[in-house]
């Protein structure tokens, strides 16, 4: 069975490999390792849909990475249990959270291939701050050594995408709702997601010439598929020597930052008098308060005249208290 072309990760996945990470012990190089889910990615159907997740326990020690240690007991009672739940979901891979590949990945995957042929490993960065898509997909081939001789398993990169279903995305929006800082304007919030995008862009760039530097060195062998996607995103790269293309993208970048300025101006003169119409909205309620406040003064005053005042009898005479 072929490896899929495309490999979607829900965000139930997403939530539940967090979840599993931040319940283990915080340790230097400590990852976790759990079970994927899913439907498709075979036959006709080159998706795959990795729909839901459960954890293992997993252990490795450090720097010995042919010591480690998965409860395939216990991954078999946990799908027998989801299988009664969702018979379609079958298993379909193992997630990491690297967040690179390591040495023993390739025998956690030989062990995963007894419960699915073509095992699919997706890397979840869960590091906070880390901008793009924080999963990562690998599929495994056989590759044949420079001798000709030996085969050997190898990992092989397949495109990974972030998709949900209607309801999932309904449970998303409401989780970003809670998240979304409503005192952040429109226009800090678009500048900080276009320095996350740049900062992604630059991520990958470093990650192209960290590759062919490697090649140049002779360190790793040239991929041709890889240098031609690499040409083929150069030449998708504008000409920015044209002066009338670069004229065009100024007056467009302009327009487009003059209506969110305008836009976030508005917001906060908006702002800005509501805080003063409730300014004095609260200074005349506070004026009222006082007036009341002097009036109950002034009647308990005179209460208490009225009470000290000495009463006095028919004749005149005051009339003392015992």
């Amino acid at each position: 069975m072929p490896l899929p072309d495309e490999v979607v990760t829900h965000p139930l996945v997403l939530l539940s490999v967090v979840d599993h990470y931040n319940r283990v012990p915080k340790k230097k190089n400590r990852r976790v390792v759990g079970v994927l889910l899913g439907t498709g990615g075979g036959g006709k159907e080159k998706k795959l849909d990795i729909t839901n997740s459960f954890a293992v326990p997993f252990e490795e020690v450090e720097g010995k990475p042919d010591i480690w240690y998965l409860d395939h007991n216990y991954l078999e009672t946990m799908f027998h249990m989801y299988h009664r739940v969702q018979s379609k979901e079958r298993i379909v891979g193992f997630y990491s959270t690297g967040p690179k590949i390591r040495e023993n990945d390739l025998a956690i995957e030989a062990l995963m291939r007894k419960y699915c042929p073509n095992t699919v490993m997706v890397i979840v960065d869960v590091r906070p701050g880390v901008s793009g898509i924080p999963t990562t997909a690998y599929g495994t081939v056989d590759e044949v050594e420079q001798d000709g001789k030996a085969i050997k398993k190898t990992f092989v990169h397949i495109p990974s995408t972030i998709g949900a279903e209607e309801a999932e995305e309904v449970g998303v929006e409401h989780l970003l709702r809670d998240i979304n800082d409503a005192s952040v304007s429109t226009l800090a919030q678009s500048v900080s997601n276009k320095m996350v995008a740049l900062a992604g862009l630059k991520t990958r760039l470093e990650e192209i010439k960290s590759y062919l530097s490697a090649v140049l060195e002779k360190k790793l062998p040239p991929s041709p598929e890889i240098i031609y996607n690499i040409q083929v995103v150069i030449n998708l790269l504008p000409n920015l020597n044209v002066e009338e293309l670069v004229q065009s993208m100024y007056v467009k970048t302009n327009d487009m930052f003059m209506v969110m300025y305008v836009s976030s101006l508005i917001r906060s003169v908006i702002a800005l008098h509501s805080l003063v119409n409730n300014k004095i909205k609260y200074s005349d309620d506070e004026e009222v308060k006082e007036k009341q406040q002097k009036i109950r003064e002034a009647e308990e005053k005179k209460k208490a005249e009225i009470e000290n005042k000495p009463k006095k009898d028919k004749f005149g005479r005051v009339i003392k208290k015992e």
